[in-house]
């Protein structure tokens, strides 16, 4: 049975072209957010560098030794709590990442997942973006530990696919943590929409965090980060300016709704998966 809690913090920051006014502005909420009993602190997607793909290579730097994480896992030790660093753009020899970090208590690096999915669409008239023409895929699900609680981690795109957020499910993680930048475009009608289907399908706490709206950048973010209970339902949510979410998670939520409506020892998997001799007759 889960027992613990934790209260987490998402800071919806404006991002602006530079990498040490950006570290200045997540540092300053992080502190605020810790004087506040924030144990765990999650940072928006690129929230060092504008979000574009003719911005990744400029801002790119190494892990764990580039000024962005220097500087996280040094405040992360100083303040005695865990932050998700939200993304950076990463670079590993002659490719580049969209990836975040994860710095425990005492500044060391618990955890780096690489965006698994590449934001490729095109909306004929509202949005064409490939994030492939720069960055590479990362090729495996992440998850980690914190104060005995399993996390698991996506990034935006990663977040339209519910086979990850299952298989972390089933690994055991009882909150899902997406840092992601959702436009204009696909913010209305899905963000909210795919946070609430993965917590319901899963029955566990989704953590969505965007970068605040700035309507003079070359990308508009859609902001309004948000908590979703096991229940599916949005339990806190910012609207698109910048700010800072708190909430508690009661792990208590999660042993409640899955032992209320059991899916998890109810699935047909006989049926489900391709290969195993079955399908539609």
């Amino acid at each position: 049975m889960l027992k613990r809690a934790v209260k987490v913090a998402l800071v919806q920051m404006h991002v602006c072209e530079k990498t040490a006014k950006n570290l200045e502005t997540a540092s300053r909420e992080i502190v605020k957010a810790k004087d506040k009993g924030a144990q765990l602190v999650v940072l928006p997607e690129c929230f060092n560098s504008p979000y574009g793909t003719k911005y990744f290579k400029e801002y790119a730097e190494e892990i764990p030794n580039g000024k962005s994480c220097t500087a996280l896992a040094k405040l992360a030790n100083e303040l005695s709590l865990c932050i998700i660093a939200g993304t950076i753009p990463e670079r590993e020899g002659d490719k580049l990442y969209n990836t975040c970090t994860v710095w425990g208590n005492n500044g060391e690096l618990l955890a780096k997942h690489r965006k698994v999915h590449l934001f490729d669409i095109d909306i004929p008239g509202q949005m064409t973006f490939k994030e492939s023409e720069v960055l590479s895929p990362g090729n495996k699900i992440t998850t980690f530990e914190y104060r005995g609680i399993k996390i698991g981690l996506g990034i935006c795109y990663d977040l339209r696919f519910p086979e990850m957020a299952q298989i972390m499910s089933n690994d055991g993680c009882a909150i899902l943590i997406y840092p992601g930048a959702f436009n204009l475009t696909t913010g209305p009608k899905h963000w909210e929409l795919l946070a609430r289907s993965r917590a319901n399908d899963n029955q566990l706490w989704m953590v969505l965090v965007s970068p605040a709206r700035d309507k003079s950048a070359s990308y508009v973010a859609w902001g309004h980060s948000m908590v979703v209970d096991p229940w599916g339902q949005v339990v806190e949510q910012l609207n698109e300016k910048p700010g800072i979410l708190y909430a508690d998670i009661d792990l208590k939520a999660v042993d409640e709704v899955r032992t209320m409506i059991p899916i998890r020892n109810q699935k047909r998997n006989d049926l489900y998966y391709i290969g195993n001799g079955n399908g539609c007759k």
